[in-house]
């Protein structure tokens, strides 16, 4: 196994074997980061060998498989994060090594401490052809909107600040207000890390939006409308939603209308982030609310599909239907192959860093629970796949929140504010 230093903390390989993997510790590494999506190639040891070699050898280990057609932003700066977290010199390595040098080229040059036309003479000095990364460079500049995800670990859920590079203005779509419900603590943690990203990129807030009301965290839609005036809006059918938790939570007092939002919208409504069309598209199945915001080539697909490697969204929540579902997975596959899709939650199967951008033609050709599957056989994995789940540990908590546009409850008479939990309301339990 040859070893190239590309810096002083980072150094990339080709494949490493299990036993080449405990000896890194005695030449100085610290960090063994893996590149490799398994089943490349029948001769790599795969993620879990991998992963056990590096503790037997006292290594810190990061998954992060990837390939180059399919690198993401996402996919960059968890390398990044993964160098940077490490306590001394890192290893990153793939079948040769020419993705961990690009991965690192090119968040060099994202961040301004290279130019493009740097990456050759970078990747000669350390014996590799940088082409591919100069590329995807080339190819992510020309793409609007800019899409930035923010991932929260507490519900693996992705939030997004979607902007136009032209008018500096933004959307935020699906923000999450921190609930810790060991404590009944509240936070707008992660919003404020939103607000400051937004700050930092000199952008402008036009729209707030939810793709559903989320069973599974707080929105923080109304929190971040406080905060930068801007509107709020949903899909129309949220409505439904309101009136079948209306009737859960025995709230006859409640307004079911969706007065809750400034804007719902319609399939085939029409708006802008700034210069960039953008066009709405009822998605049910997952919720009879859920909808999908296509902004210039990118759609935001929420819940319904999922990263190739985890498949597509559970259908069994009150209004959920697998045969919806099935529909309105195929409304967006139907989109131009190269449209980006955002998904709302990564699970990080393998123990992977989170991943939340795919494409139509990616997602035709490889998610676990399409392809090949017809309609039926679909509805059939799905509905046997979602009796073994239990209910997300937050909907009871969740949705007397976000059916209220992220509202928190009314304080009572002594200042506090209560969540009311029905009993034996959901299916699902598990003993």
């Amino acid at each position: 196994m040859k070893i190239t230093a590309i810096t002083e903390r980072l150094s990339v390989s080709g494949q490493p074997q299990a036993e080449e993997i405990t000896s890194l510790g005695s030449q100085g590494f610290t960090t063994l980061i893996n590149l490799r999506p398994d089943g490349e190639e029948s001769s790599q040891p795969g993620n879990k060998v991998e992963a056990a070699a590096a503790g037997t050898a006292g290594l810190a280990y990061d998954f992060i498989p990837v390939t180059m057609p399919t690198i993401t932003l996402a996919d960059v700066r968890a390398f990044q994060a993964a160098v940077a977290k490490a306590s001394g010199p890192v290893l990153a390595h793939c079948k040769g090594g020419s993705r961990a040098i690009a991965l690192h080229a090119i968040g060099e040059v994202l961040d301004g401490r290279m130019k493009i036309a740097d990456l050759a003479g970078f990747g000669s000095a350390h014996g590799y052809d940088l082409t591919s990364a100069e590329k995807w460079l080339k190819a992510n500049s020309v793409r609007k909107p800019e899409v930035e995800g923010f991932f929260d670990p507490r519900t693996w859920s992705v939030q997004y600040v979607v902007s136009d590079p032209e008018t500096r203005k933004c959307a935020i779509i699906d923000p999450v207000l921190d609930y810790d419900e060991k404590s009944g603590s509240t936070s707008t943690h992660s919003a404020d890390a939103i607000l400051n990203f937004i700050a930092k990129k000199g952008l402008t807030v036009e729209w707030i939006l939810d793709t559903h009301p989320h069973a599974d965290h707080f929105s923080a839609a109304t929190y971040l409308k406080e905060k930068t005036g801007a509107p709020t809006a949903i899909g129309e059918r949220v409505v439904d939603v309101q009136r079948l938790w209306k009737d859960i939570y025995n709230w006859p007092e409640f307004r079911a209308d969706g007065s809750q939002w400034d804007r719902l919208f319609a399939h085939g409504d029409t708006f802008k982030v700034g210069s960039i069309d953008a066009h709405v598209m009822f998605s049910p199945g997952h919720t009879l609310a859920s909808i999908t915001y296509v902004i210039g080539d990118a759609a935001f697909v929420h819940d319904t599909m999922f990263m190739p490697d985890s498949g597509t969204a559970r259908a069994d929540f009150p209004g959920g239907d697998a045969r919806v579902l099935w529909k309105s997975l195929q409304d967006i596959l139907a989109l131009p192959d190269d449209t980006r899709l955002f998904t709302g939650h990564d699970y990080q199967p393998g123990g992977r860093a989170p991943r939340w951008e795919s494409t139509v033609a990616e997602q035709k050709r490889a998610n676990a629970h399409l392809v090949g599957v017809s309609e039926q056989a679909f509805v059939e994995l799905r509905t046997a796949r979602d009796k073994t789940l239990p209910m997300p540990k937050l909907i009871l908590h969740a949705l007397q929140v976000n059916t209220r546009g992220g509202r928190l409850p009314e304080p009572e008479a002594n200042g506090r504010r209560y969540l009311k939990i029905p009993l034996d309301a959901l299916g699902g339990a598990t003993w």
